[in-house]
């Protein structure tokens, strides 16, 4: 595997940002992961590199970077300033930055932009679902255990949904007080009534974080059926 680290230059400062690849030349296709809430560590990256092993160009970068050059709540113990630094991120700002992940990705050699993947989890699942709004050639949008999916706001991620060109799949914890059970289900109300392709499903026994092998709320098993699901999606849309 090949592995890249370097400031990306964006419209808002330096981004930190990683590319995980194949040692070939390529070129592969391109998915943008997103960080979560507790910021940019070693298992984000490692889990961008396990799905880079199957033929993906994966991008991922620390999205606070406004506001702090680095963060790792498990680091700092800090839960204030994450959702602080949580909160000062907007959709537009994430599109701004996916925009130059892209633009980056698209003067790569190794890398095939005509069909985008993008991932994200917690903060980031509603993230994904707006990139995929915004970026016609991201074609495929996975979102696990994500907040914010419905809200009462013009850009809450359930208004764009006939913006998706592509597939959204939503992977929701069985409790998850983030995002409760009457927010996935509007979403997928939303979904259906939309002009985009996709579906919800449920984790059951699961608790918001499951996918991560390092939160006490791991659940092997449904990781294990979020990677299928994942990798199910990007080989549909992006092959």
């Amino acid at each position: 595997m090949q592995e890249e680290h370097f400031d990306l230059t964006t419209t808002d400062g330096d981004m930190p940002t990683w590319v995980v690849r194949p040692d070939g030349p390529g070129p592969y296709p391109v998915v943008l992961f997103l960080m979560d809430a507790p910021g940019m560590r070693q298992e984000i990256r490692d889990m961008a590199s396990r799905l880079g092993t199957a033929g993906y160009y994966v991008m991922t970068s620390q999205l606070y970077y406004r506001d702090v050059r680095e963060f790792n709540v498990f680091e700092t113990g800090d839960r204030d300033r994450m959702f602080e630094l949580m909160g000062n991120l907007s959709n537009d700002m994430v599109n701004r930055d996916t925009g130059a992940m892209i633009a980056h990705a698209a003067a790569d050699g190794a890398a095939d932009t005509s069909k985008i993947g993008v991932v994200g989890y917690c903060m980031s699942g509603p993230f994904a679902v707006m990139v995929a709004a915004a970026h016609a050639n991201v074609v495929a949008a996975a979102s696990f255990h994500g907040v914010s999916l419905v809200a009462d706001a013009d850009d809450s991620p359930h208004r764009h949904l006939d913006a998706v060109g592509g597939e959204v799949y939503i992977g929701a914890a069985e409790t998850d007080s983030y995002a409760p059970p009457e927010m996935i289900d509007a979403f997928a109300a939303a979904l259906e009534a939309s002009s985009a392709t996709g579906q919800v499903e449920w984790y059951p026994g699961t608790e918001h974080g499951f996918a991560y092998a390092q939160r006490p709320q791991y659940d092997r098993a449904a990781s294990e059926r979020h990677w299928e699901r994942m990798h199910d999606l990007f080989a549909r849309n992006l092959r």
